[in-house]
């Protein structure tokens, strides 16, 4: 299962079914889950610990140092889930000490090729990076975010859940979730109600996210009095995740 031109390092951990195509370089502390499959001329290095049935392509680069220049090679990390797919030329890096010292990514994530991932990112499940989609260091997504392709994602910035970036967007403030951004610098273009729509969310719900939407980017509130008004609704989780989005921003919302 592993290419004989591939170089591992004997204190790597691969799992017995690990495929790991020719020209790779697997350092050690490098931890693989079953069913995991490696393409060429990949370069993986430690610590990273990645799960089980990842499919990553041709010149990935995963686990590196990271271009943080205040990063002196100190140990830190890489966490990958399980059923992601890293395509080609995709750039992983550890955390620094400055953060975590880990960068965390989920389970059932597209990164599509030449994406980057940033040092101390986290990337919750079922998210997708377009192609040279970049995020700084320090970004969390939440699950379900759509990056479209050469958008990119300033350090330190949130990303909620099931929220969408058009391509090309520069986004340099937090995202609510459910909402969608474009442009340079990005703006709020309302509720991301297609992709909810796809992932089953019922009528009823995408109406009070659109209404808690329009209570926050239309009706010319302050933060603190759309709040206000919003946690005076009915209970709803979709809508408690909106607004615990709205209060985990630091630095400013997209609007």
């Amino acid at each position: 299962m592993i290419h004989p031109t591939a170089i591992v390092d004997p204190g790597a951990r691969l799992a017995d079914d690990v495929e790991v195509g020719p020209f790779c370089v697997i350092g050690a502390d490098v931890e693989i889950g079953a069913g995991t499959v490696v393409g060429p001329h990949v370069v993986i290095k430690g610590t990273t610990v990645i799960g089980e049935r990842n499919r990553i392509f041709q010149f990935a680069s995963v686990g590196e140092d990271c271009q943080d220049k205040k990063y002196a090679g100190e140990p830190t990390r890489l966490e990958i889930g399980d059923d992601n797919v890293i395509r080609e030329g995709v750039t992983l890096h550890r955390g620094t000490v400055q953060d975590a010292s880990l960068t965390r990514i989920g389970s059932r994530n597209l990164f599509m090729a030449y994406s980057h991932v940033g040092h101390d990112c986290i990337i919750g499940d079922d998210c997708i990076m377009a192609n040279q989609a970049t995020l700084g260091g320090h970004v969390h997504l939440g699950n379900h975010v759509i990056l479209g392709g050469l958008s990119a994602v300033h350090q330190f910035c949130h990303v909620g859940e099931h929220a969408m970036a058009g391509g090309g967007s520069i986004i340099t403030k937090d995202i609510a979730a459910f909402v969608m951004v474009n442009g340079h610098p990005a703006e709020a273009h309302g509720l991301n109600s297609v992709g909810l729509k796809r992932r089953g969310f019922s009528r009823e719900t995408i109406s009070a996210l659109n209404a808690a939407y329009k209570t926050v980017f239309r009706q010319g509130l302050t933060l603190a009095q759309a709040l206000e008004k919003l946690e005076g609704e009915p209970p709803l989780a979709e809508r408690d995740v909106f607004i615990a989005s709205l209060k985990a921003s630091t630095r400013g919302l997209t609007r």
